[in-house]
C-alpha cells in the first residue's frame, strides 16, 4: 500500500469561492457542473463557508455497506472509488457514512464521492492556485481523528453561532 493522503481543511481559511467545486465537476464530468462536484461548499452562516468532502473513514463504512461491490478503497490514496456498473443506488453507503457524503445526483448512474482525483486532487489545486490555501494535501492520520472531521456542516454553523464565534460581542 502506498502513502495515503488526505485533504485537510481549514476552514478558516475558505472564503466561499467554490473554485473547488468547479474544478472537481471540471475534471470528474468535463463541465462546470457544481452539484456533481465531489467537494461541496455549505455557507449556512453568512460568511462562514465550510467546505466539506469524504474523509476516508479508517473502517470505511460505505464500502462495507455496499451489497454490491460497488464501491472499494484505492490501495494507493486510501479513496473509496465507485464501479459504477455495479452500482444499483440503493443508498445503503449514504446511510452508513456517519457524513451522509455520498451522494446521489440526477444524470449519474451510480453514487458520487471523492476519488482524490487518483492522488492529485484538483479541489487543492485550484485552492491553492488562487492563494486561500484552504485545503490542502497532508498523510492520511488514519486513526479516529478523521471522524472529527464528519461533523455535518449545518452542526458546525449551528456550533459557531450558538457559540457567538461568528459575531463580535
Amino acid at each position: 500500500m502506498g502513502q495515503r493522503i488526505w485533504i485537510l481543511r481549514d476552514i478558516t481559511a475558505c472564503t466561499g469561492c467554490r473554485l473547488c467545486e468547479i474544478a472537481c465537476s471540471l475534471k470528474h464530468e468535463g463541465t462546470i457542473w457544481p452539484a456533481a462536484s465531489r467537494i461541496k461548499v455549505f455557507e449556512l452562516e453568512p460568511g462562514f463557508p465550510i467546505p466539506y468532502m469524504c474523509v476516508q473513514c479508517p473502517d470505511y463504512p460505505c464500502v462495507k455497506a455496499c451489497p454490491t461491490n460497488a464501491l472499494r478503497v484505492d490501495e494507493d490514496t486510501g479513496a473509496v472509488l465507485v464501479d459504477e456498473g455495479y452500482c444499483t443506488l440503493c443508498r445503503q453507503c449514504i446511510v452508513a457514512c456517519p457524513g451522509n457524503i455520498p451522494r446521489i445526483i440526477p444524470g449519474r448512474s451510480s453514487v458520487i464521492i471523492c476519488d482524490l482525483c487518483g492522488g492529485d486532487p484538483e479541489c487543492v489545486k485550484a485552492c491553492s492556485s488562487a492563494g486561500y490555501n484552504a485545503l490542502k494535501i497532508v498523510g492520511h492520520p488514519n486513526n479516529e481523528l478523521v471522524k472529527h472531521y464528519l461533523i455535518r456542516p449545518e452542526e458546525l454553523a449551528g456550533y459557531i453561532s450558538r457559540k457567538h464565534l461568528l459575531r463580535p460581542h
